[in-house]
């Protein structure tokens, strides 16, 4: 008997190594680590489907596609974040069908589904780009890319600089009636990336737009429209914590959205870190008061679904 259906958002801690190397065979690697973990959740029972980050994924891609412009056309933004989705999910398929066959479950499906976002062209995003994509850089190594290639950069959360790009909050999925018709028979990864985004021009076509979506927001929006039982949102540290990293940090067992909003005004969160996950968790826990946002890390998953860690966001 199922324990309820869970929307698993990804963090890119579960898709590669922050100081390893950035090669497809190593990221298959960790993928195939992070793979077991989500199998047990299978086999727990409950029933999962699996939203990713493509930060650094697709951030390498427009790199290598824009160096080799002089030899073949450069692919848009929108394509290389389909390219992401593609990749990505095809090692997880990999990842848990290996990690379901140890768990004697050949018979469970797993489908990637490229998947659009439309979101709205008038989004103050395009205008404050926001999300970190691709590798990191020494504050020397971004004034330069800035002086030579015009992209914005930020330093981002003390680990490095990073290009930035707009992350427009995501208004509605294109396939969503595809994803609940597999819902109840797959192992599903969407949304990958936060989905590709997509704006809708007045004829109702679709017309891809140069931005990341954060995947933690897609992850609340996909929640939301399959009425799932728990977001869970797993990250590289077990608990939210107020000082992060100071020798006063306070680790978090819950979070009501009023202290998380107060938190959120008074800076405790950093963007493109730690904040979007508590913004997508404060959504989700006010369009569903009875049910549960939990933010953890990926070998607590379990745990955090039992109750006995991680951070829970509740109205």
């Amino acid at each position: 008997m199922s324990k309820g259906r869970i929307v698993v958002a990804l963090g890119g801690n579960a898709l590669q190594e922050a100081d390893g190397p950035a090669t497809a065979e190593r990221q298959l690697q960790i993928v195939k680590k992070t793979c077991g973990y989500i199998a047990e959740m299978e086999a727990a029972d409950y029933e999962t489907v699996i939203v990713h980050g493509n930060g650094p994924q697709v951030g390498r891609i427009v790199l290598a596609s824009e160096t080799a412009k002089d030899i073949t056309p450069a692919m848009p933004f929108d394509v290389c974040g389909a390219m992401s989705q593609g990749y990505i999910g095809y090692h997880i398929q990999q990842g848990m069908e290996e990690a379901l066959h140890k768990m004697n479950k050949d018979y469970v499906s797993v489908v990637t589904l490229v998947t659009q976002m439309v979101v709205s062209a008038n989004d103050p995003a395009f205008k404050n780009p926001t999300k970190p994509i691709g590798p990191f850089y020494s504050k020397e190594e971004a004034i330069k890319l800035m002086k030579e290639k015009g992209w914005i950069m930020k330093e981002d959360a003390g680990r490095g600089w990073r290009r930035m790009v707009p992350s427009p909050i995501p208004t509605e999925i294109v396939e969503i009636n595809s994803i609940k018709q597999l819902w109840d028979t797959t192992v599903l990864i969407t949304c990958g990336g936060g989905g590709i985004p997509v704006i809708r021009r007045e004829d109702g076509s679709l017309e891809g737009v140069a931005a990341v979506i954060d995947k933690d927001f897609a992850a609340e929006l996909l929640a939301e429209s399959i009425n799932a039982d728990v977001l869970l949102i797993l990250t590289g540290v077990e608990k939210v914590s107020l000082n992060f990293r100071k020798p006063n940090q306070i680790d978090l067992d819950r979070l009501t959205v009023t202290e998380a909003e107060k938190f959120i005004e008074e800076g405790q969160f950093a963007a493109g870190s730690m904040l979007p996950k508590i913004q997508a968790a404060v959504k989700f826990a006010k369009a569903y008061p009875k049910k549960r946002a939990i933010i953890s890390s990926l070998c607590k998953a379990i745990e955090a679904l039992e109750g006995k860690t991680g951070t829970c966001i509740t109205l």
